[in-house]
């Protein structure tokens, strides 16, 4: 995933979570509000109970990896934000990217 379809910025996290539009279940929470660019932005949020660093970056390359695969940034109409929660450790991948599609066509709907 390229770094132009990221949301980098704290304030820009604190907006879109702030307008507390949101889909859940019990691996991902999604934040999402309509795009303000060309193009859709991502941010991915891992907590500190998941693990030391070395885990937690683990996770977000993962992240990054499924949203490769289930978002196309130029048609995608909203930005997200995507919290990871503890049962993610417990699943295996095709599991946790089956529930983040689901999670993302719910937030589009």
């Amino acid at each position: 995933m390229k770094k132009r379809y990221r949301v980098r910025k704290n304030e820009e996290f604190s907006s879109i979570i702030a307008l507390k539009r949101s889909v859940a279940n019990a691996i991902f929470v999604v934040y999402h509000c309509p795009r303000k660019q060309e193009h859709a932005r991502v941010g991915i949020s891992v907590s500190k109970k998941l693990g030391n660093a070395v885990v937690r970056n683990k996770i977000k390359r993962q992240v990054r990896e499924m949203i490769k695969a289930l978002v196309d940034f130029e048609n995608y109409p909203e930005d997200v934000i995507i919290i990871v929660r503890k049962p993610y450790l417990g699943r295996t991948f095709a599991q946790n990217q089956n529930d983040l599609e689901i999670a993302l066509k719910k937030a589009i709907i």
